[in-house]
């Protein structure tokens, strides 16, 4: 699929030129469910060896981008289920309209609590930066 502008230039009196432009093609990635699997930290090494080196730092920040208190991922230390962790899966899946269950948010907090972080930050990263170029011809 490739969408064309055609612009017509005026070189003499007698003669037109048209000059073909092509424009890139654009996707958006919304859909309802997670861009990443819970298990695909590779897809973003920085994050991942941010959560790795620093896991404690990088919850906050994460759930600063999400529009949470900063230190709110602290309090998670304080219980046997992650209360934190589950219910900020659960905000991010409503905000962006991706299927899941309240259950499956705290299993994956409780068993995959680092990559559940992970798998948050890309989605909310992705999210915010919908747009993708496809390709361009010239």
């Amino acid at each position: 699929m490739e969408a064309v502008i055609k612009t017509t230039v005026k070189e003499t009196d007698l003669s037109e030129t048209t000059v073909t432009q092509p424009r890139p093609f654009i996707s958006t990635s919304i859909s309802n469910q997670w861009n990443s699997g819970i298990c695909d930290c590779a897809q973003d090494r920085p994050r991942c060896c941010f959560a790795f080196w620093c896991f404690p730092c990088f919850a906050c920040k994460t759930a600063r981008e999400a529009g949470e208190c900063l230190c709110l991922p602290l309090l998670d230390s304080f219980g046997l289920i992650p209360p934190i962790t589950t219910a900020l899966r659960v905000s991010v899946r409503q905000r962006y309209g991706i299927e899941g269950t309240v259950c499956n948010d705290c299993v994956y907090a409780c068993f995959c609590g680092p990559c559940s972080w992970c798998q948050i930050s890309r989605e909310i990263k992705t999210r915010t930066n919908p747009i993708t170029l496809i390709s361009m011809k010239f």
